[in-house]
């Protein structure tokens, strides 16, 4: 399983897991409820909307966020083992400390070939964790060709964040990715974005000491958290990614 990770964080920087542990009415529940949310009248959903950063909940699922964070350790586990480190130390550094949940609602569109449903990007946090219902749209960049990436039942999407690809020295791979649109709909997923504990936004983050060598130099500077997130939220999909400013 570890080797099975690590390939494909290496090489893809995209897996999907199943026989997680997570019950399957979790799983249901929380589509069921995004879809019947975005269903409601306009005039009940303008009372939730905010575009204020410092609000740190807007409408949550705690159960769902409960086994999205136990998952989490588990995955981070693995990915420590994966880098041939101890299973807890991207725990011990506070990787599974700090998240955020989304989600995302695509309804039908009558000209899907005119539009994307997300542009091309990489996540800029450590880790991500997908759910998606039955209908297709993630696609993933590998070799210059996108590839659909199809929800299966049951299973979650995890990829690479900009900040592992840091921390593994470019070992695992941040993969550019986009949300293409449908005439078929609506289609519903659920990122949960494990960002790091707030306490890293003031430290110096780079490769872990542990995988630098004069075989394997450092790849990046290090550099302030907060600094990096300032240049995420500043910058658009289509610039310079954050991390391109302290490689080596």
């Amino acid at each position: 399983m570890v080797n099975e990770v690590r390939v494909a964080s290496e090489e893809w920087g995209f897996f999907q897991v199943i026989n997680h542990g997570i019950p399957s009415s979790v799983l249901d529940e929380m589509i069921e409820g995004i879809h019947l949310f975005n269903e409601q009248d306009l005039e009940l959903k303008k009372e939730l909307y905010s575009r204020d950063r410092e609000k740190k909940v807007k409408r949550s699922t705690i159960e769902y966020i409960k086994h999205m964070k136990r998952l989490g350790e588990t995955l981070f586990e693995l990915l420590s083992e994966a880098l041939g480190l101890r299973p807890d130390h991207l725990g011990s550094i506070r990787c599974c400390k700090g998240s955020s949940l989304h989600s995302h609602y695509y309804p039908p569109c009558p000209q899907p070939e005119l539009t994307l449903g997300v542009r091309k990007h990489a996540d800029p946090g450590i880790l991500t964790l997908l759910l998606q219902n039955n209908i297709s749209g993630l696609q993933v960049l590998h070799n210059d060709q996108w590839f659909d990436v199809r929800p299966t039942r049951g299973g979650l999407v995890v990829n690479i964040g900009d900040l592992l690809q840091v921390l593994s020295n470019d070992k695992f791979k941040s993969v550019k990715h986009r949300a293409i649109a449908n005439h078929v709909g609506p289609r519903i997923t659920v990122p949960c974005f494990f960002l790091g504990h707030a306490s890293l936004l003031e430290k110096p983050f780079g490769p872990i000491k542990e995988l630098i060598s004069e075989a394997n130099p450092p790849r990046y500077n290090e550099f302030l958290l907060k600094d990096y997130v300032a240049k995420f939220l500043s910058s658009s999909l289509d610039k310079k990614p954050p991390i391109d400013y302290y490689k080596l």
